[in-house]
């Protein structure tokens, strides 16, 4: 195991080498590139130095064992190392389950009503006041990129960028159907209706992930749309990108609530590149054991996820068991999440080693 440990001490050296070279810091898109990964190994090369270290020092004590000088001082030294080493042992495992690639990156939100028309809308606009408490609360920064407001002040669909450290590994599990059952203010009779709301979360594209032929877009300027007063734009800058219209493929992207034509056409682009990239990834989960997915969710947009349960007062996410998972209506909707998304994190741990185990069981066998 100690070679396994050198070749990543090694590989994380080669990084820390590379962000000090000029000409890679010249290429911001590679720089940003490297600066990520080494961000990511910082931990596990860590650990990995720390438990290289203790083993030395283990092996270097049981050598002074039988020595009339030291032998008192070596047996305390080898005791402390065999208590250190399973901890260490058990940190580096953690670091070295299977990751998501996409975890560190930040995140385009996707938020539509589904069925309950105006009450559907209502919820999404509550949905994105609790995602934005929660990014405040994480230090994150949630800009609202695209919107189509209903006439009774509900979203019918929105777009938003959140940017933060590890934004897609904290937002990741919002993505699927979110139910609401509650009476509708518009509700006379004070009926209890239930309603949908589709989230989904995109790990953000950059240039490099994703090439789009110019050939394959059409971009369309225009006047954005509105109810007027100051933050509506004057100007013809709002921008939609089509991106092979008329297939199967088609993908349509519109920014609007940039007042610059440039930038509204910068966050379409992105918007874009991340959905092409989020298309490959899913793809490429698909591929995967299904047992990650029955346990944690495939984060389709058919998937429901989670209940809010207005009259009772609770949150129940679907994909955990027991009283672990309900939560507080309130304190979620206040963007109180933390707790959940903890729980949902644990799960997909506890799933990871499951499929490392039934690995190596299936490699013993063999």
């Amino acid at each position: 195991m100690n070679e396994s440990l050198e070749i990543i001490l090694a590989e994380f050296a080669q990084l820390e080498a590379s962000l000090a070279d000029p000409a890679l810091m010249a290429d911001g898109a590679a720089y940003a590139r490297v600066q990520r990964k080494y961000g990511e190994m910082r931990e596990l090369a860590r650990i990995s130095r720390e438990l290289l270290e203790t083993r030395q020092r283990l092996s270097e004590a049981l050598g002074l064992l039988s020595d009339a000088d030291l032998g008192e001082l070596a047996a305390l030294d080898v005791l402390e190392c065999e208590e250190k080493i399973p901890l260490l042992e058990a940190e580096f495992e953690d670091l070295t389950l299977p990751k998501d690639v996409a975890d560190a990156r930040d995140v385009i939100l996707e938020i539509r009503a589904g069925t309950g028309g105006a009450e559907a809308g209502l919820f999404a606009a509550d949905m994105l006041q609790m995602y934005q408490r929660y990014c405040e609360g994480l230090g994150f920064k949630l800009e609202v990129i695209d919107t189509n407001e209903s006439d009774i002040g509900g979203f019918a669909k929105l777009t938003a960028e959140v940017r933060g450290t590890g934004a897609f590994a904290v937002f990741k599990f919002e993505s699927g159907v979110h139910r609401v059952q509650r009476i509708p203010a518009t509700e006379s009779a004070g009926r209890i209706h239930t309603s949908t709301t589709t989230v989904a979360v995109l790990p953000e594209a950059e240039d490099v992930d994703v090439q789009i032929n110019p050939a394959e877009i059409r971009v369309d300027v225009f006047r954005a749309g509105g109810h007027g007063g100051q933050g509506v734009n004057t100007t013809d800058s709002a921008v939609r990108v089509v991106y092979r219209e008329g297939t199967a493929d088609e993908i349509v992207v519109t920014c609007q609530d940039g007042r610059s034509q440039m930038k509204n056409r910068e966050k379409a682009m992105t918007v874009l590149r991340s959905r092409l990239f989020e298309r490959e990834r899913e793809r490429t989960m698909r591929e995967r054991s299904e047992a990650r997915s029955s346990l944690i969710g495939s984060g389709e947009r058919s998937e429901k996820i989670r209940t809010y349960n207005y009259p009772q007062n609770r949150v129940t996410d679907h994909r955990l068991e027991g009283e672990n998972k309900n939560y507080p209506l309130e304190s979620v909707m206040q963007g109180g999440l933390n707790e959940l998304s903890t729980a949902l994190r644990a799960l997909e741990k506890e799933t990871l080693i499951a499929e490392r185990l039934e690995k190596q069981m299936q490699k013993v066998v063999a």
